[in-house]
């Protein structure tokens, strides 16, 4: 919406209502939870979304749209609810907040491997009558539409971000090792001789990271677990989409997993109890990276946000002192590399107070020039094709261009209710793994888990 242009007209039933000063504010999740009555006050918008860390990239970016929508519309006040909190308790946060009126935002950041799990639980209202009416949905990415579609046809989000997944590498961890600057790997087996060199040499740091086990959550199954099995050249991944079945017995599961026992009996990776610490992405971004205490990691295209001047850890030489490889496939086969790209958006809950305001809240958001300012702080890839070109975003970092390159032969999750919880047996799998089963055992585990979670009648051998 440009700025100066008032929202909509307001539907006639809210006339009566009367309009304070509005102003940006920051809400405290406890101060939502103790409300009492069964009403709010239509003149505020709440919108929720998560603040992790030291990190309040999502808050200035809130904030800013806020400060110009209240110069729009003085008798609204924007309340911000930040959810302080690492990204499975994120969404489980999220949704009790959503399913109660006294409690509910107006928005909600959504990402999009948990949006249709949220309306399949009622918590989300079908936007598409207000997304066929704004200007930039032409703008948006086929896929990232299809993101926010439900098995309904109805849209229930608003897409603005997308990732891709690569290996970040310190070149000076690997000069020690002997390995080249300009590395890249043709198989896993690649990665692990790469990363016994290094725990061979005189470095001190940790050969190599891959999040697993169900403290890290989603990161665990997407920028681990999934980098792995949509490389091993199975055919199906975890989701037959022409049967609409879910894949079992796969032994490309069970080669994932042996690969990621093979990096902890051999030591290539952090102690245990740092592989399940649901805080070491922060020590990885600040410390262990930066200081040259890692040689590889497995992650996506946003973390070097973590490294500008305004982050709690400046490193403005990361882009000389990391390198960045395609992840292979498992031995070279297929298109020979391979990333997941996921994103998140905006939705409307189901208790929004008014849909027609917090929409017009949302186009304040995601104005491209706004867009343009949040992908630069946040370190991400845009879904909209008008911010893609705009010469600012192009070079707003110098890796901005490899991981939108990745876009065009990435793998996306089933975009299914079930997936959350599919997930969460992929994490426990892992897991597993970590603290001593056989591979094939946590794979027979996992197999049975999503047989209860989906039903035996949504269920597939490999290849079957």
């Amino acid at each position: 919406m440009p700025a100066g242009t008032p929202i909509r007209p307001r539907p006639a039933r809210r006339s009566f209502l009367r309009w304070t000063a509005g102003v940006a504010t920051v809400l405290p999740l406890g101060a939502l939870a103790g409300c009492s009555g069964s009403s709010r006050d239509p003149s505020t918008l709440r919108i929720a979304y998560q603040q992790f860390g030291s990190n309040t990239i999502k808050e200035k970016w809130i904030q800013g749209a806020a400060k110009e929508f209240s110069a729009q519309n003085p008798d609204l006040v924007v309340d911000l609810v930040p959810i302080v909190a690492a990204e499975n308790d994120y969404f489980t946060k999220n949704e009790l907040l959503m399913s109660s009126p006294r409690t509910s935002p107006d928005l909600v950041y959504e990402d999009s491997f948990i949006l249709l799990s949220d309306v399949g639980a009622g918590y989300l209202q079908p936007i598409t009558d207000l997304v066929e009416g704004w200007d930039h949905w032409k703008d948006i990415a086929d896929a990232s539409k299809l993101a926010v579609t439900g098995e309904d046809g109805e849209v229930y989000g608003v897409p603005i971000t997308t990732d891709t997944r690569a290996i970040w590498f310190h070149r000076g961890v690997f000069e020690e090792a002997g390995l080249p600057a300009h590395w890249q790997p043709t198989s896993w087996e690649d990665i692990l001789e790469a990363a016994r060199a290094i725990k061979e040499s005189d470095s001190e740091a940790t050969p190599f990271f891959l999040f697993a086990g169900t403290p890290q959550g989603e990161k665990a199954s997407m920028q681990g677990f999934e980098m792995l099995l949509y490389g091993t050249g199975d055919g199906t991944g975890l989701y037959d989409d022409e049967t609409k079945k879910w894949v079992l017995g796969s032994a490309g599961f069970v080669d994932a997993l042996t690969f990621l026992q093979t990096i902890v009996q051999e030591e290539l990776t952090l102690p245990l109890g740092q592989l399940l610490d649901p805080n070491i992405s922060e020590q990885i971004y600040t410390q262990l990276l930066p200081d040259g205490k890692l040689g590889m990691l497995v992650d996506g295209s946003w973390i070097s946000q973590n490294w500008t001047e305004s982050a709690g850890r400046p490193w403005p030489e990361w882009p000389d002192e990391v390198g960045l490889a395609d992840m292979p496939t498992q031995d070279g086969g297929g298109t020979g590399t391979v990333t997941l790209a996921g994103g998140w958006g905006l939705s409307i809950p189901g208790h929004v107070t008014d849909r027609e305001t917090a929409f017009a809240f949302l186009e304040v958001l995601v104005s491209t020039e706004t867009l343009v300012q949040y992908a630069i702080a946040d370190n991400h890839i845009t879904v909209r094709s008008d911010v893609a070109e705009v010469k600012e975003y192009l070079e707003y970092s110098p890796a901005v261009e490899y991981f939108t390159n990745l876009l065009e032969t990435a793998y996306y999750r089933p975009a299914l209710p079930a997936y959350p919880e599919v997930s969460s047996a992929i994490q426990e799998a892992m897991e597993a793994v970590l603290t001593g089963s056989d591979p094939a055992s946590a794979a027979a585990a996992y197999d049975s888990t999503v047989t209860d979670i989906v039903g035996p009648e949504n269920v597939q051998e490999a290849n079957g």
